[in-house]
């Protein structure tokens, strides 16, 4: 038996357009296949890599699976935030945001990773470099139709526009890249700063103040939505009972405890937080250079970059990661039988370019996406973490106005859900 539910079609022309959909059946032969090419690689990776490689190809796994359950965006977030004044994603981010603090703040100051090697979180500057790259990026993941983690995860899941905004999304990390050293060193900057080291807080410090901004951000959230009379989140396709954990929905606030718990784990497996951009330049570089560009001459590949750059691309923790989470969200779709291709219109195809090549140049400027940058910036007490969440905000607000002239659509205050 299954269940119907309703869910927003968010990027069709016009208003939000509603339709019923209901988990199928699974869908086994696409199961199998993806459970047959994530064991190929795993023991690839096991013969070939270090096994840290290996551990991250399963937390991407479960990252890919958690996002598709969830449906956990920060598009849809921050779309819903500034256009209808829905605030229950944004109160998740909060949660994980919340969970990921505590569990990094000892990590941080105590931790090594579980191989015994250093670790450290994302502190980046706060400069122009970051303000235009996290207002542009903004502005991509409304035009794209999802961010970096959604990009991932709708392609796992089907959605066949996300595959142009996903080549275009490689294409502006790796022009981003050859145009950095412009943005980093002749634009101004302060020295990167954070809540813990920065101050005189330390991490427990720095952890209770984390926990009071997630706290008035929530209120606000809560405010904002109780004077707009916003409308509800749609609910998604679901099983019922314990199958519920491996077909349908998950609740987005579980899904933000998962998540803060799996990009722990990777801190604690790899050194570094959760990230997903820093792959697309490395992909976009190396066929660029099969076609005789010189990306080595590039100041981005200069440095510790350098070695990636010769390597394979299955040495490098987040393309393992990535592909990880594009294989979890084909498992867990095909599992509540919803995988299929969808309709590509001359709108939401221009859309994906622009938004893709956007989000792709801005997070390279603004040294990640709304994974390393936003949740990873924050859960490692950087200030440029807030100021890349504010950018994207306004960003987005300004994408509310251009989504229309794509025939994408817009949350409206008189909309039954969104």
């Amino acid at each position: 038996m299954t269940t119907t539910r309703v869910q927003p079609v968010n990027d069709t022309k016009g208003p939000i357009v509603r339709e019923d959909l209901a988990l199928d059946a699974p869908q086994k032969i696409l199961i199998a296949g993806g459970a047959i090419a994530g064991f190929l690689l795993l023991v690839y990776l096991l013969d070939t890599q270090h096994i840290s490689q290996s551990l991250l190809l399963g937390i991407g796994l479960l990252l890919g699976y958690t996002l598709f359950h969830a449906r956990f965006g920060f598009t849809s977030a921050f779309r819903r935030i500034m256009s209808v004044g829905n605030g229950q994603a944004m109160r998740s981010h909060m949660l994980m945001l919340a969970v990921a603090v505590t569990l990094f703040a000892p990590i941080l100051a105590y931790g090594t990773t579980f191989f015994g090697g250093p670790l450290a979180g994302y502190v980046s500057p706060v400069g122009v470099s970051l303000i235009v790259g996290s207002f542009v990026f903004g502005i991509g993941m409304q035009l794209g139709g999802g961010c970096a983690s959604g990009t991932l995860y709708a392609i796992g899941g089907g959605r066949s526009v996300m595959f142009v905004t996903f080549i275009f999304f490689i294409i502006g990390a790796t022009v981003g890249a050859y145009h950095l050293p412009f943005w980093t060193e002749e634009m101004p900057a302060f020295e990167p700063y954070s809540l813990a080291t920065s101050t005189n807080l330390g991490y427990s410090g720095a952890w209770l103040l984390s926990l009071a901004l997630f706290g008035l951000i929530a209120w606000v959230t809560l405010v904002v939505e109780k004077k707009t009379k916003a409308p509800k989140m749609a609910p998604i396709p679901s099983a019922t009972g314990w199958k519920r954990i491996f077909r349908g929905s998950w609740p987005i606030f579980a899904a933000a405890i998962v998540l803060a718990v799996l990009n722990a784990l990777t801190l604690m497996t790899r050194g570094q937080p959760w990230g997903i951009t820093s792959a697309f330049t490395l992909w976009g570089s190396k066929i660029a250079r099969t076609f005789g560009v010189d990306v080595a001459s590039w100041g981005y590949w200069q440095g510790a970059n350098a070695a990636a750059l010769d390597a394979s691309i299955f040495a490098d923790s987040t393309t393992v990661l990535n592909i990880g989470i594009i294989i979890g969200a084909f498992i867990a779709s095909a599992a509540g039988g919803l995988f299929k291709f969808t309709q590509v219109t001359a709108g939401n195809f221009a859309a994906s370019v622009i938004g893709g090549l956007m989000m792709g140049y801005g997070a390279r400027l603004a040294f990640g996406c709304n994974i390393g940058a936003y949740f990873g910036g924050i859960a490692s007490f950087s200030l440029h973490g807030y100021v890349w969440g504010i950018l994207a905000l306004a960003g987005t607000f300004l994408a509310l106005y251009l989504r229309p002239l794509f025939g994408l659509s817009v949350p409206k205050s008189n909309d039954s859900v969104c």
